[in-house]
């Protein structure tokens, strides 16, 4: 399985449709404005293949120059022109609108974004919670859920499983869901906290 990037009107801003996270500003790299950046595309060299990009606030990056560096990227943008511009801009998010992405992906490829939403059912079609998120902390891609309230609603207390064909053995886009097969020690730890509750319970 394999990921590709997770999603105003004036002459530099763009109109805001559906949105794809391309890649997050670092520090800043040298003295003439250069940045590092930490591309979300699947070849971080793709930062720019589709055109300029935006932050929230409909800003236009257009890159001049791009390089990897280890886990990062070094861009140079036109629209920066020196350390003290690249300084400020540590953390911004940069998009590009989701139609300009190309949209016949091989097999096993798909877009962050049109994962986050979707519901999380279990080996028995029951749905259990919702995709928060994607995250890639280092070790590989894993899938950030928030499990279904007994009451309604969905927990903030989200956990996270491996995304692999055996934990996530099916997606379906079509109808927006995915299965899950839990890790064993994430049953073993609701188990545990079932018990806790109960033994407190009992106690009062």
């Amino acid at each position: 399985m394999s990921k590709k990037a997770s999603d105003k009107n004036t002459d530099n801003s763009v109109t805001m449709g559906r949105q794809i996270l391309m890649g997050r500003i670092g520090a800043a790299h040298g003295v003439k404005g250069s940045v590092r950046v930490k591309s979300f595309s699947a070849d971080v060299l793709d930062l720019g293949k589709y055109g300029a990009l935006h932050d929230k606030s409909g800003n236009i990056y257009t890159i001049k120059n791009i390089r990897p560096q280890k886990t990062v990227t070094i861009v140079r943008f036109n629209e920066i022109t020196s350390r003290d511009k690249a300084e400020t801009l540590n953390g911004v998010e940069l998009f590009i609108e989701r139609e300009k992405l190309p949209s016949n992906l091989k097999e096993e490829e798909f877009y962050i974004s049109d994962m986050v939403g979707m519901d999380v059912l279990d080996e028995n079609k029951k749905q259990i919670g919702t995709i928060i998120d994607m995250p890639n902390f280092g070790a590989g891609d894993l899938v950030e859920i928030a499990p279904i309230k007994e009451g309604g609603g969905f927990s903030e207390d989200t956990y996270y499983i491996e995304f692999t064909k055996h934990n996530v053995p099916t997606i379906d886009f079509e109808k927006h869901f995915i299965t899950i097969i839990p890790p064993l020690e994430i049953s073993e730890n609701d188990i545990k906290i079932d018990e806790k509750i109960d033994e407190g319970q009992n106690e009062q």
